[in-house]
């Protein structure tokens, strides 16, 4: 048997829920997709998944899958079960590396450890953060990544902050995209036309799909939609509550929006294109993104869209995207993304020429291609492992 079916890649997937919540979003996305894309790779790696939730069932990724006795979906327990038991867990199943995939490894653990930053959001904007999320993510991801064996950036933006705010060298920064599952694409109208029905929406709507946090600038969104004079278009903000939304619902009710906001809740993958479809626009003008996830569905999915040209953002959009500039004082920045909306709403060739560089620019990420590289990665740590030895 070739020696390379004894190299053991342990993958920490405690993040993993199966609860319709905002965990189920981002993070957890990138997570069960590179699994997916891991499993379906012709490799003489082996690989053992850890989880904590056991909702979750081997056949989500078909790999082998080890579940930790308690479960970690409590934060607090998750970062005791990373710091205290995972070493162990290591040792006794003789893993070569491990894959964090959110921002932090076990401190004590001496197996090479990939890690996975997503943003550092954390350390630019801390004041968008619970504190026990802010000091444990500030102190932590820091030690972390500089002992990692490498570091996987999901955009160059946030290799440049990876070495900027934390001191990663540059040689073990790696950048690999996200990818974008298939089910975003153009679907029939019928089907649309069937969903549309069904979740009685509105004629004509602008789309935001993401978790309601303060990060993602829908206090401005909600006050640029009121300077939209027609009464026709609605807003709908899709997706779980996360933290420090109250003030969104506050402004949307100051505004007497109530009629033309709205808010379906968390969106289950299963139909989140049929949302983008659905939708006249999209639009994304979060402050900070280490990559814009929905920016790049938006696009797969053909729908004219308006985000920052902000962080990471012009690489998930690229020239499919009508960019504005939230940066700028507050009323002059809501006077622009109001006017870009109107634009994207009216501008028949516009909208058309979007949608064709759109689909071309979205057509480059698939998670395929990113589970290549980060077991080509896998495969440079342990090499440099074994010349170590």
């Amino acid at each position: 048997m070739d020696a390379g079916y004894h190299r053991l890649v342990a993958f920490n997937a405690h993040l993993l829920s199966a609860g319709d919540s905002y965990r189920s979003a981002g993070i957890a996305v990138y997570v069960m997709n590179l699994l997916r894309g891991l499993a379906a790779l012709d490799g003489d790696l082996r690989y053992q998944v850890l989880l904590g939730d056991r909702r979750l069932s081997p056949t989500d990724f078909d790999l082998p899958v080890r579940f930790s006795r308690v479960s970690t979906g409590h934060p607090a327990t998750r970062i005791l079960w990373e710091q205290v038991v995972l070493p162990g867990l290591l040792r006794r199943l003789g893993a070569d590396v491990l894959h964090a995939a959110a921002f932090v490894g076990p401190l004590l653990s001496s197996c090479p450890q990939v890690i996975t930053v997503h943003d550092l959001s954390f350390l630019r904007h801390p004041e968008f953060f619970r504190r026990g999320n802010r000091l444990y993510l500030g102190t932590f991801t820091g030690i972390a990544c500089r002992r990692a064996a490498a570091v996987i950036a999901v955009s160059q933006f946030t290799a440049r902050e990876v070495q900027q705010l934390l001191g990663v060298p540059a040689a073990r920064v790696h950048t690999i995209y996200h990818g974008l599952d298939p089910r975003f694409r153009p679907l029939p109208p019928a089907e649309v036309a069937t969903f549309r029905q069904k979740m009685q929406l509105p004629d004509r709507f602008v789309l935001y799909l993401g978790t309601l946090e303060p990060r993602k600038n829908l206090t401005q969104l909600v006050r640029a939609f009121a300077r939209l004079r027609d009464p026709d278009v609605h807003l709908v903000l899709a997706g779980g509550r996360g933290w420090l939304y109250e003030e969104i619902f506050a402004e949307v009710e100051r505004l007497d929006l109530g009629a033309r906001v709205h808010f379906p809740g968390f969106v289950p993958a299963e139909s989140q294109a049929l949302w983008y479809n659905a939708a006249e626009a999209f639009t994304y003008i979060s402050h900070y993104e280490g990559f814009g996830f929905p920016v790049a569905e938006a696009l797969a999915c053909g729908v004219p869209t308006l985000a920052a040209a902000t962080t990471s953002l012009p690489e998930a959009g690229g020239d499919g995207v009508l960019w504005v500039d939230p940066g700028t004082d507050a009323v002059t920045a809501e006077t622009a993304i109001a006017d870009s909306l109107h634009r994207l709403l009216t501008d028949a060739p516009l909208r058309a020429e979007l949608r064709q560089r759109g689909l071309a620019h979205a057509a480059r990420f698939t998670w395929a291609e990113t589970a290549r590289q980060t077991e080509a990665l896998y495969r440079h740590v342990l090499e440099a492992k074994k010349g170590q030895s």
